[in-house]
């Protein structure tokens, strides 16, 4: 029997990763006017940018469809011919039906007893550090239950902030409390942006460039990662600029502290409501 770990492609992991773990990704949908695309297949978030500024709106997001969650558990082997099990990790259910797509989809497929879909309460590389965590204790071959528990533990201590260089897109979108409040003329104001209980929330502001606003905030993240498990650290990007993605990394090295720091790139759902420039270090918290 195997047990396969399966995520919808906001987990923002990377190619090389996803491969080398064994991950399965589901992409959601990115709506750019009359034209849908699957987020990671065939649209890219500097596509994202551009039809934005051209059109002066904000794309829209949907959820992975009932018969899309279907054939994905089928194609993981997870059928009522074979013993195999699966466990589907989702974007926060307050953000997306996604979750309930699956469950619905394990059901009808008779497989729901074999099946365990987790809501992430998070988002990005929030939910990409329990997809790596399930993936590692399953490699070493533990129960499909035993992980679930394990990652049901490990939930709350995920840290997933972020910091944006525009408010435009998350204003428009919706997606954020707080944010059309701040958004009233003070379009130079770049906020913290937190996920909490599956939602995410503007809190502590920012003024100034966006290059030193990153690093303000990855130093006051500092207290906070050195009580984090040291076993890894992401760095998760919308598309900034190079020089500040090393910085940011630098300084996590200087730390001294993580056996591993990933940078990865945001995928098209999460560029969609972010916007570009956004930069955020997730990690989970120690115990």
């Amino acid at each position: 029997m195997t047990v396969r770990v399966m995520a919808d492609s906001t987990c923002d992991l990377s190619f090389g990763m996803v491969q080398d773990l064994g991950i399965i990704i589901v992409p959601l949908h990115i709506v750019l006017g009359e034209e849908e695309y699957l987020d990671g297949k065939d649209i890219t978030p500097d596509k994202i940018y551009r039809w934005s500024d051209e059109h002066n709106d904000t794309p829209k997001t949907s959820a992975v469809g009932l018969r899309e969650a279907m054939e994905a558990i089928e194609e993981a082997g997870v059928t009522q011919d074979t013993n195999d099990e699966l466990i589907i990790f989702t974007i926060s259910e307050k953000m997306s039906v996604t979750a309930n797509a699956f469950r619905i989809a394990a059901e009808e497929l008779e497989v729901a007893d074999r099946v365990s879909v987790i809501d992430s309460a998070n988002l990005s590389t929030g939910i990409g550090l329990m997809v790596v965590e399930a993936a590692h204790m399953a490699k070493k071959g533990m129960d499909r239950k035993k992980i679930v528990a394990e990652i049901e533990r490990i939930k709350p201590l995920v840290r997933a902030s972020f910091v944006v260089d525009t408010l435009t897109y998350l204003h428009r979108g919706g997606r954020c409390s707080g944010v059309a409040a701040l958004a009233g003329g003070v379009l130079k104001l770049h906020p913290m942006i937190v996920v909490k209980d599956g939602e995410m929330g503007a809190t502590k502001k920012y003024r100034g460039k966006m290059e030193s606003v990153i690093m303000d905030y990855v130093k006051e993240l500092e207290p906070q990662l050195k009580k984090a498990r040291k076993d890894r650290v992401f760095i998760t990007h919308s598309g900034c600029k190079s020089e500040v993605v090393s910085s940011v990394y630098n300084y996590l090295t200087k730390m001294d502290y993580f056996k591993e720091i990933i940078i990865t790139r945001a995928g098209g759902v999460i560029s969609s409501h972010c916007g570009p420039g956004t930069l955020g270090v997730l990690f989970i918290e120690g115990e």
